[in-house]
């Protein structure tokens, strides 16, 4: 049985967090690494252009990151 992963939204990635605790559902969400977040925000800063969290994971893994 393959459990499917949730993605939390942009823009209520906190809230999202907090209601997967709540319905003891946490193993079900995918939680973006730190370094996901640093990325997005240099490249906001650079270029103005804000890109999504599941975006800038997908570019990172395809440039090799893993963690």
């Amino acid at each position: 049985m393959s459990k499917k992963k949730i993605y939390l939204k942009d823009n209520s990635v906190l809230s999202d967090f907090y209601n997967a605790i709540k319905k003891d559902k946490l193993y079900s969400i995918h939680i973006y690494h730190s370094d996901v977040f640093y990325v997005r925000a240099a490249i906001e800063s650079r270029s103005g252009i804000k890109y999504t969290l599941q975006h800038i994971e997908s570019a990172m893994k395809a440039e090799g990151w893993n963690k």
